[in-house]
């Protein structure tokens, strides 16, 4: 029976149209609007009358939010009877009168429960719709669900559908089904976080413990040359102040003027909290805090997907093997909504990703192999309007092209400040948190390396269980016998200082938990089980060599691990199982963080070398090992001369493994190197009694390799390889050539003298390791030439500021600094002023001036020995990367007429956005001064310094200057035209401008100009303007005279507030031009800071003096020049008067 048969009754008391489910209403292009009438109270109908279509929501079941209750009265079997045969029997039992009325009052008070319980559901339904507390809503509908909810959403589906609404059909399906369903499952797996090894660690709520991490936009596109550790060192002395942070919640929120973001690619070193991210993500929008917009959310962790790259399926296939919950869902019919994937660990992902050759997918609902679905959804070809987050360790970002990205993000870990944070967070004892801050900042190369959350809590197990051991063995020493107390004073002999200590001490603990999970056991000794180290430890270095992080079962058999006993032994290995849709997707296995797979790397070639007595790199070619050790006979016969056998075959390893780690383009192995270096000293090996064989003579191997590393380092290594190597002898705890250059760093003798690479090296490690921030580098203080310019690139790569003027230099050291600009530098300043460079050495600079990494802001290179043909490769280089220079300054260089035609574009350019030009004694004429003065009257806005002294502009040039000054878009706040060839009749005009455009300037030098007595009286009118403040002004050398001076000064005292420097030096004032400055000083609105009077013809300073001790002056001015003036007896008293003052006088 339809649901309008079921409404239908007799024709003296059918129910109204208007509430009837297949009205007229129905029919149209909108739902029913219930709101239309207000519904009536009374609840009474007559027998003979409609039923009212408005229908009371205030009935006595109205304000309960169940469904109706039918059971209320229930009818008896014969009723029951008399429904089913409701036609006959009507027919035949008219008598019963009162079983019609009955039944039209059922129906009727039917039909009021039906109609408010669909009112109340569609009221709930809209809202949803409308995003009004849809959290509560859909959350009771999910909670409370029952046939008739169901029922009722059934019902709207259809209508809406029927409708043509289907928009807002499948909004409401999604929110109330796939949404809902979605988020309770994402919650409930990221809600908790394991810290460290999830096997052994308790599970603790996300939300308890997280900290923001720095994230900032951008980030390095360049190849990889260093090890992730020393990415992470470089990154630490970056400046926070020019980056730009990036909350992890607005990731794709686009800044200002930017395009829509669709595809966020974030690095990050391993262990830096790029997966923790993606959990605090997800699990603020599975709990309705953050990013509501987006209405589905998929992560998919490539580490997981790996396990079907065999497969051919289609997105919706994908989607639903992570997600059950979403199956039936229909992307295609969504494309309005907001849906965002997370494709986290692309450094973990083992398909090709073949970007340029697979085949364009645009069907969700169509199977294709698991790489096209990938390619295609990147690239916008499968569902376009999804977005996308993909993260990755650095190495792995190349991988996706450059035009698939719309944001760059990097994650930098914690600062200074949230590690303490973190140590105080991770220990309710903040005694024991600040002992534990204060060692780790001792140690710099273990400060560092807390940038990575990882290791941050590695530190904390370590010293938290180094403190209570040395805590129980205060109790416990004096009953303990000889052997036990061997061992205790290996266990806690030191807490670790560098970075093997602290892996080793790492080990033994996770192996002694592992005792005591599995075997219900602990002991302060710790047994080892050999056979499992050496597997784990060849699955750890052979994966080391691919440069792997994730491993599978058939990587694990290779080894010869038993699976099961992986995933439990001593918890260093973590075992992930995804079985959400009812089947096991496969297992995968992978090393907490990859320094501790480098650490049981370096472990197992140790192993190696005591068990098989032979090299673990001896799979390298006979000829290469028979290249070695020519080598090792000729450069080292001496030093290795009288060692034994069993000292020169470890010696040979050592050295093995430095050659092998500095043909490393990458430095994947620089940290292994470490590890290795660091296990061979006998203080580590001892803390690994009863695994490593324990060397009597280990000293002598000892000396042999630091020597060995010492004439690596003569070899002119790469800068970061060299400082690896630095690292590695502080692993062999030898600090030699860092203390010798300290010290004469201390001494200031470096400028004198040459130094071997080796020192140079030693140099370079002592600047970048220092405990001061390298915010300016300084050529002059260390030596004035190429060779210390190319030496010391990598420390101006790390500096904000690189002075290099006077130094020296020429086209030689240009390559290395293009070099450094090319790169991802902190350089934003760049002093080559003084420099021999020529055109050729400017041209080599402008490589990495048009580089678009380059985002230098102020460069200099006045007196370069530049010409027009260097000029013009300067501004061709900056027109193609315009946006970031702010200050040039090409003084003192013949530019030339093509130079100046050059420069002239790119000042129109209107991505060059220069607000300081410095053009002084450029050979410019006034011919070129016009072209000059029309470019940059086309591109106004920015320039806010010009410097076009000692240019021969004359009049006319200086005219032209004045229209552009007349501009009111010509915001300058600092013009100097010292020595133009200016006369009255340009400094009319130039003052004229000024007057009609006044508010802007602030300095103004026109110095060694003729401006006569018009050109001065024009001047004190401009002066007079209350709106012209002016704080500097220089007029050195104007033949203004005495009377001029009056004027001048006449028209300061009635604008007087504002100048604070003020220099009228080589002029002829005399006696009373300084008594008319005199009376000014008298006014305390005047404020002057500098005077400066050399050279004036003064003979008697006595008015200034009485000015200054009767007036406020002196709290103000800081110098007064009164050179090469014959002032006789009043400057003793001068002096007297200045002398209690913070004034500097300068006199003869």
């Amino acid at each position: 029976m339809s649901l309008s048969e079921k409404h239908s009754v007799r024709s003296d008391s059918h129910v109204s149209s208007s509430v009837s489910l297949k009205s007229d209403r129905s029919k149209g292009d909108f739902p029913p609007d219930f709101s239309e009438r207000k519904p009536s109270s009374d609840k009474s109908v007559r027998s003979d009358s409609h039923v009212s279509s408005s229908v009371s929501l205030k009935s006595d079941d109205s304000n309960k939010g169940d469904p109706p209750n039918f059971s209320e009265r229930k009818p008896s079997s014969d009723k029951r009877l008399q429904y089913e045969t409701l036609d006959s029997d009507v027919q035949t039992h008219r008598k019963h009168e009162s079983f019609t009325d009955n039944l039209l009052w059922i129906f009727q008070d039917l039909e009021i429960k039906i109609i408010t319980f669909l009112k109340k559901e569609l009221e709930k339904f809209k809202k949803i719709l409308q995003n009004e507390n849809t959290e509560n809503l859909v959350k009771d509908f999910n909670e409370n669900r029952c046939s008739t909810k169901a029922a009722a959403l059934d019902l709207t589906l259809h209508y809406l559908r029927e409708m043509k609404k289907d928009e807002a059909a499948d909004a409401l399906e999604d929110e109330l089904l796939f949404i809902h369903q979605l988020k309770c499952g994402l919650k409930k797996k990221y809600q908790c976080v394991f810290e460290g090894i999830a096997k052994q660690g308790d599970s603790t709520l996300l939300n308890n413990i997280y900290t923001d991490l720095y994230i900032t936009q951008g980030g390095s596109e360049q190849v990889n040359t260093e090890h992730e550790v020393r990415q992470i060192e470089v990154a630490s002395r970056r400046h926070e102040s020019q980056e730009i942070q990036v909350e992890c919640r607005n990731l794709f929120e686009a800044p200002e003027q930017e395009e829509e973001i669709r595809t966020v690619l974030t690095k990050g070193v391993a262990g830096i909290g790029k997966s923790v991210s993606v959990q605090k993500f997800v699990l603020d929008w599975a709990e309705g805090k953050e990013n509501q917009d987006i209405r589905l959310l998929f992560p998919l962790p490539f580490r997981e997907m790996n396990l079907m790259k065999k497969e051919k399926l289609s997105l919706m296939d994908l989607i639903t093997q992570f997600f059950p919950e979403t199956k039936g869902l229909n992307l295609t019919r969504r494309n309005n909504f907001k849906v965002l994937f997370i494709l986290d660990g692309l450094d973990e992902c083992r398909l090709p990703l073949k970007f340029d050759h697979n085949e364009t997918w645009s069907d969700v609902s169509s199977p294709a192999s698991l790489d096209v679905l990938l390619t295609n959804l990147m690239k916008g070809n499968l569902l376009p309007s999804a977005l996308i987050w993909i993260t990755t360790r650095p190495a792995a970002a190349s991988k996706i092209p450059p035009d698939c990205i719309d944001r760059l993000t990097e994650i930098r870990g914690f600062n200074d400040a949230q590690k303490e944070e973190y140590f105080k967070k991770r220990f309710t004892d903040q005694n024991q948190a600040n002992t534990i801050i204060d060692h780790v900042k001792k140690s710099k190369s273990l400060f560092i390396m807390c940038h990575i959350p990882v290791f941050c809590w590695i530190s904390a197990t370590v010293l938290q269980n180094i403190l209570e051991e040395k805590r129980n063995n205060d109790v416990k020493i004096n009953q303990a016998d000889e052997i036990s107390k061997t061992q205790q004073e290996s266990n806690t002999e030191d807490t670790p200082k560098t970075l093997t200590q602290m892996y080793t001490h790492f080990l033994r603990f996770q192996i002694q938990q592992s005792h005591r999970k599995y075997d219900g056991e602990y002991t302060a000794d710790v047994s080892w089980d050999k056979d499992s180290i050496l597997s784990l430890g060849k699955l750890a270095f052979h994966q080391l060599e691919r440069n792997n992080l994730i491993f599978y079962d058939t990587d694990l058999e290779a080894c010869g691990i038993d699976v099961y006993k992986a995933s439990v032994y001593s918890g260093m290995c973590t075992q992930i199982f995804k079985e959400e849709t009812g089947i096991t997707l496969g297992t995968m296995y992978c090393f907490v963080h990859l320094s501790i797979q480098e650490f049981i790397a370096a472990l197992y070639a140790h192993l190696f070398l005591d068990i098989n007595k032979t090299n673990v790199f001896v799979h390298e070619s006979k000829g290469q090992e028979n290249k070695n050790k020519n080598l090792f006979k000729t450069r080292y016969a001496h030093p290795f001369r009288d060692i034994n056998k069993k000292n020169k075959i470890m010696i040979d390893f050592l050295k093995t493994a430095v050659d092998k780690a500095l043909e490393s383009d990458s430095g994947h192995l620089d940290l292994f190197l470490r590890f290795l270096l660091g296990l061979s000293l006998q203080s580590n090996r001892r803390l690994l009694r009863g695994l490593l064989t324990q060397q009597d003579d280990n000293d002598q191997s000892n000396k042999r390799i630091v020597q060995y590393i010492k004439l690596k380092l003569e070899d002119n290594l790469p800068a970061e390889r060299s400082i690896n190597l630095f690292y590695c002898l502080n692993e062999l705890n030898d600090q030699t050539l860092v203390k010798e250059i300290q010290t004469q760093l201390s001494k200031g003798s470096l400028s004198s003298g040459d130094l071997s690479p080796a020192q140079w090296s030693a140099l370079v490690f002592v600047l970048l390791t220092s405990e001061e921030e390298l915010e300016e580098f300084e050529l002059q203080k260390f030596k004035k030439s190429d060779e210390c310019l190319v030496r010391l690139s990598a420390v101006i790569k790390t500096s904000r500021r690189a002075l290099l003027n006077n130094c020296n230099l020429t086209d030689k050291s240009c390559p290395a600094l293009a070099a450094v600009l090319g790169s991802d530098t902190n350089l934003k300043e760049l002093n080559m002023n003084n420099n021999k460079l020529q055109d050729s050495g400017v041209k080599l600079l402008c490589t990495g001036l048009k580089n678009i990494k380059c985002k230098l802001e102020i460069l200099s290179l006045s007196w370069c020995y530049m010409t027009e043909e260097g000029c013009s490769a300067l501004t061709s280089a900056l027109n193609s990367n315009p946006s970031h220079l702010r200050e040039l300054n090409l003084s003192w260089n013949k530019l030339g007429d093509s130079g100046v035609k050059n420069l002239s574009d790119l000042l129109m350019n209107p991505q060059f956005k220069l607000e300081k030009l410095h053009l002084s004694e450029c050979s410019i004429t006034e011919k070129q001064s016009v072209i000059l003065t029309s470019a940059l009257k086309s591109n106004p806005s920015h320039l806010r310094e010009l410097n076009l002294s000692r240019n021969n502009l004359g009049d006319s040039g200086v005219k032209n200057l004045s229209d552009l000054l007349m501009n009111p878009q010509f915001k300058l706040e600092k013009l100097q035209l010292e020595y133009c060839y200016m006369t009255e009749e340009g400094c009319s005009a130039l003052t004229s401008a000024l007057n009609s455009n006044p508010s802007h300037l602030r300095e103004l030098n026109l110095s060694r100009n003729k401006l006569g007595d018009s050109g001065v009286k024009n001047l004190s009118d401009l002066l007079m303007n209350p709106q012209f403040k002016l704080e500097k002004l220089h007029l050195n050398r104007c033949r203004i005279t005495e009377k001029q001076c009056v004027i001048l000064t006449s028209a300061l005292k009635s604008n007087p507030s504002h100048l604070r420097e003020l220099d009228l030096s080589r002029n002829k004032l005399g006696d009373s031009g300084v008594k008319n400055l005199s009376d000014l000083l008298m006014n305390p609105q005047f404020k002057l800071e500098k005077l400066h009077l050399l050279n004036c013809g003064i003979t008697d300073v006595s008015s200034l003096t009485q000015s200054l001790t009767n007036s406020k002056a002196l709290q103000f001015l800081k110098d007064l020049d009164l050179r090469k003036n014959k002032i006789g007896d009043s400057k003793q008293r001068l002096r007297d008067v200045l002398r209690d003052s913070n004034c500097v006088l300068r006199v003869d």
